[in-house]
């Protein structure tokens, strides 16, 4: 980037500067999404000349046959070179043709690409332009969720709660965090909160709305097994924490609230958290509903 004084993006060419169109070199970077893969590749390259008087201009979202026309023909008047990723057989064949008539130098960078691509795997691409950067929206929507998720775990920050696309509600040790962590990782945010025998539940939970509510739900004789294991791992005693009629009390208490509120009951006992987080999303946002 250091060798290369100037650095000019646009949309529309014809608004260069008088100054910019004085360049001696002008690269014009065409794209049907963003631009900014190939705009990267150039300058990656353009990093080993020593070359001054560079313009680069980015024009991103090229969809039609006119634009790539008349993009041509501007960048022919400047005697420019074009960069350019077109993930669409047609539109590469409508660039190659116009540039030769012009005799335009033009580097594709996903046309190769693809067409390999297409031959190893057996199977046609797409020619969908912005994938890239879908997935990368979705990649940066899955770590906020998961920042949320921790930030909401076992009633923690309350005052936000009502963001949370889902919240679980659970007596300690119903799964409710490793389930928060997995919905989180496919994009949903999610903040759980334990319930306690005879404690009555954070007022928060009654002022959001209710259908994203999911109560869990587990055999005492399963969860006294597991709560013992648990304890023998921390090195502590047994307590009422791993009692069977404490346990049993507690099960049934969490039940009481779940009929009450009318907030529906998902059953983790024996059960992958795969499965059960399927069957939340089915009671919250519909089977067919995905982060996109």
């Amino acid at each position: 980037m250091g060798n290369l004084p100037w650095l000019a993006t646009s949309t529309i060419i014809k608004a260069m500067s008088d100054e910019i169109k004085k360049a001696e070199y002008h690269i014009y970077v065409l794209s049907d999404s963003t631009g900014e893969t190939a705009e990267t590749v150039t300058l990656a390259a353009l990093s080993q000349f020593r070359k001054k008087d560079v313009v680069i201009s980015k024009i991103g979202h090229v969809r039609t046959d006119e634009h790539i026309r008349s993009t041509v023909k501007e960048v022919a008047e400047v005697r420019g070179l074009i960069v350019y990723t077109l993930v669409s057989d047609r539109l590469r064949r409508v660039l190659n043709e116009e540039a030769h008539k012009f005799q335009i130098l033009t580097i594709d960078i996903i046309g190769p690409l693809l067409e390999t691509f297409s031959l190893y795997l057996g199977k046609s691409p797409q020619a969908k332009p912005g994938l890239l950067h879908k997935i990368d929206d979705l990649y940066f929507r899955r770590i906020e969720a998961i920042d949320f998720t921790v930030k909401h775990d076992d009633g923690q920050n309350l005052r936000t709660m009502v963001e949370a696309d889902i919240v679980l509600l659970g007596v300690s040790r119903t799964t409710k965090t490793p389930l928060s962590i997995y919905l989180a990782k496919e994009g949903w945010k999610i903040a759980n909160i334990p319930i306690v025998l005879d404690i009555p539940l954070p007022q928060e939970l009654f002022l959001m709305d209710q259908r994203k509510i999911v109560g869990l739900t587990i055999d005492p004789e399963k969860l006294t097994h597991i709560r013992k294991a648990r304890l023998r791992h921390l090195g502590q005693e047994l307590s009422s924490y791993a009692d069977m009629d404490h346990v049993t009390q507690e099960v049934d208490y969490s039940k009481n609230l779940f009929r009450k509120n009318r907030w529906p009951l998902i059953n983790v006992t024996n059960r992958a958290v795969e499965e059960v987080a399927g069957d939340i999303l089915a009671l919250t946002v519909g089977k067919e509903r995905r982060v996109e």
